[in-house]
């Protein structure tokens, strides 16, 4: 960065001279320079400046401009790939989930299907409501639910009775080749098909209509909604996009812990990567570069 695009009038003004002694005794040299000159004519604010200039915030935002986004990508153009990926947990998420809008939405659904299970189940359950989620599920889906092993089967027999009778008798009747009286009673049914053999118990699950599937499946998912991490990443990606546009889903992203809004927008190329960083808080922004890069000020104060 050189003096073209930094503030003159404020260099001037902190060193108490004019802009036009500065533009014509310091035509082409850098802030460094300028300042070393001055503190050798012995200008006491010179030699404050000097002493301060690499650890004041306030005075790389005001020479580089840096509430222009601009400039902070023209500092970032002095850093490494790695360095910018530093200034990222800086930074507030809404400010980096704007980067995300560079990724196709079929990248997003590579992202999000990378994600732990929890956090994409509930950046699903941003964008749709339990009962949206049973039925857009496909049956194949549902199936592998209600056969996994990671609840028992007294937990589904407790839900199994808010399935209408007939249902419950078609099913059971399916199993065991045997008419089912059509006066017993709910729990009845019930409790003979949790009398069932494990085999015939799953198949009995597997025997129920799509409605009543999705019926025993939301009722189970709402008592524990960590089961909705059962299902498939990619089911809840595909559902995500047929029903959802990008803004859509990147609002919703909000949920997820910025480590991982981190570790997306890392997959940015550096152009664009720099171009998300340059929305960061601009005090921030100058803190950061002191901190962590000074060899980037003092290479452009050099210039």
């Amino acid at each position: 960065m050189s003096l073209a695009i930094s503030n003159i009038d404020f260099l001037a003004r902190v060193l108490a001279i004019s802009t036009g002694t500065l533009q014509k005794e310091y035509k082409n040299l850098s802030i460094e320079e300028i300042v070393k000159a001055e503190a050798k004519k012995g200008n006491q604010l010179a030699i404050q400046l000097a002493d301060e200039i690499m650890s004041n915030p306030d005075f790389l935002i005001q020479i580089f401009q840096l509430a222009d986004p601009n400039n902070k990508i023209i500092i970032m153009s002095q850093m490494s790939e790695d360095q910018i990926s530093q200034l990222l947990p800086q930074m507030d998420k809404k400010d980096l989930l704007q980067g995300l809008y560079f990724f196709s939405q079929e990248k997003l659904m590579d992202m999000l299907e990378d994600i732990p299970p929890e956090q994409l189940v509930k950046t699903v359950l941003e964008m749709f409501s339990k009962e949206q989620i049973v039925t857009y599920l496909p049956e194949e889906q549902l199936d592998k639910f209600l056969s996994s092993s990671e609840f028992d089967k007294n937990k589904v027999l407790k839900h199994m009775q808010s399935i209408p009778n007939e249902y419950l008798a078609q099913v059971l009747e399916s199993i065991t080749g045997e008419e089912v009286d059509e006066n017993t009673k709910a729990s009845d049914l019930v409790k003979q098909i949790g009398q069932l053999d494990p085999l015939q118990f799953q198949d009995a699950l597997l025997n129920f209509q799509p409605t009543q599937k999705q019926q025993l499946t939301l009722s189970l998912c709402k008592e524990h909604e960590e089961w909705f991490q059962l299902f498939e990443a990619s089911a809840y990606t595909n559902m995500i996009t047929q029903y959802k546009q990008k803004p859509e889903v990147i609002k919703a992203m909000e949920v997820i812990e910025q480590e991982e809004i981190i570790k997306m927008v890392e997959e940015l190329p550096q152009d664009l990567l720099q171009i998300v960083v340059s929305q960061m808080d601009t005090k921030d922004f100058a803190e950061q570069m002191i901190e962590k890069n000074p060899e980037a000020i003092a290479k452009l104060l050099a210039t």
